[in-house]
């Protein structure tokens, strides 16, 4: 038994106006063949495989149509809901897909045994229980109580969960014994864990009410397929324990990780667990430099790509060239002719060097204007000669300060 673990594809998703459908349109090929080649029985999605609860019709597509370009290779699909996804979007065609090979889990189905599901192999013999469970919303397990505090609330939802993974252990281990074979026992999970990684393109899902589940909380399954996090990981130093990641960089800071999805082999005595590293489908590239550095950090990312490619690219301008009043035009003016379109430019805030304690600190009251520009070009990485030139503008700002000051009228005495 074969299974591909995989999650947040986030179909749909629109990068800084930058639709991503080529992208996925070139993951879907390679899903593909890599299904083909691995000779995969089963591929599991834990979550978020669109971007919002209101998909465009186009990302519906890709959805569906991958579910049709799945059918010639017999792999077993199972795609479960997650914190972007529409339980009433993924449970329109559920019927409908679950005769195309593919178990679709919208939401929490209100009992344990409503998760379970039998995988099987390309020859229809069972290979593995998987106990389903996509994101778990807090309405669906708990009753509003008032007067709870917000560790109460928190305390309870993480319990539900924990009970809602307890409740599938034992049934997935019952109906093992019923079946009568020694089968392997899965789960899935949407959600954040205790220790995981994560990136600017996650979004909390539990604010207020559980900011991470424990790994130890977990029954002891053979193999836990989480999504979520979108860094490939495992949790709590346990290889059987894993977030897949996104297959595409979702935002900036994940442009350095190598993606992957987790491919899980069963047909020997112990589960032989392997990463397949997803290829780049649209370099993006984040720059943390001066101005004038940019065109020398830019050589090695614009040889790398292809001739059809160009490259995405976010810029964080430090020094004073940030406070040029033309930043924008003289960058596209550097870029002009390059494959590179700009998404994303700001310049660098540096924090303060030191905090001030409770005895040092001051009040803008107490403070004179050379003073206030003196604490904060310390927290910018600029030369001499800069922090000079801002101190000369300061003092020229202070003096037609003084001369346009009105003077006090002279009083008029009875």
């Amino acid at each position: 038994m074969r299974i591909l673990h995989s999650s947040d594809w986030h179909l749909g998703q629109h990068f800084i106006g930058k639709s991503r459908a080529d992208e996925h349109k070139a993951l879907f090929r390679w899903l593909k063949q890599q299904i083909q080649q691995h000779q995969v029985d089963a591929l599991i999605v834990a979550g978020d495989i669109f971007d919002t609860a209101t998909p465009a019709s186009y990302a519906r597509e890709l959805y569906h149509q991958l579910i049709v370009d799945l059918q010639p290779t017999g792999c077993q699909l199972v795609l479960l809901g997650g914190n972007h996804d529409s339980v009433a979007v993924l449970q329109e065609s559920k019927e409908l897909l679950a005769c195309l090979h593919t178990q679709v889990i919208p939401g929490w189905l209100g009992a344990a045994e409503s998760h379970l599901l039998v995988l099987t192999n390309k020859n229809g013999d069972p290979g593995a229980i998987l106990a389903a469970l996509p994101f778990l919303r807090a309405r669906d397990l708990l009753q509003s109580q008032s007067g709870q505090q917000a560790s109460e609330k928190q305390q309870q939802l993480q319990q539900a969960i924990a009970d809602c993974y307890q409740q599938c252990f034992i049934q997935a281990q019952a109906l093992k014994i019923q079946l009568g074979l020694e089968l392997p026992l899965l789960a899935t999970g949407h959600l954040t864990t205790v220790g995981a990684s994560s990136t600017e393109s996650v979004r909390e899902i539990y604010i207020g009410s559980l900011e991470a589940f424990p790994a130890s909380a977990f029954p002891a399954f053979d193999y836990i397929a989480l999504g979520h996090i979108h860094q490939p990981q495992s949790v709590a130093g346990k290889d059987h324990i894993r977030y897949s990641g996104s297959p595409i960089p979702l935002s900036f800071d994940e442009a350095k990780q190598q993606k992957s999805m987790v491919l899980l082999d069963f047909s020997r005595t112990e589960a032989v667990i392997e990463l397949l590293p997803v290829p780049c489908f649209q370099p993006l590239l984040s720059l943390k430099c001066a101005f004038t550095e940019l065109p020398a950090l830019l050589q090695q990312p614009l040889a790398e790509l292809k001739p059809e490619q160009k490259l995405w690219l976010e810029l964080v301008l430090t020094g004073s060239d940030g406070y040029l009043s033309d930043l924008q035009s003289q960058v596209q003016q550097q870029l002009a002719g390059l494959p590179v379109e700009l998404l994303k430019l700001r310049r660098a805030r540096v924090a303060a060097v030191a905090s001030l304690t409770a005895q040092q600190q001051e009040s803008l009251h107490e403070m004179t204007p050379d003073l206030v520009l003196e604490r904060r070009l310390a927290a910018e990485e600029l030369t001499d000669s800069e922090k000079a030139e801002f101190q000369l503008m300061l003092q020229q700002v202070m003096a037609q300060l003084e001369q346009a000051e009105p003077q006090p009228e002279p009083q008029v005495l009875p």
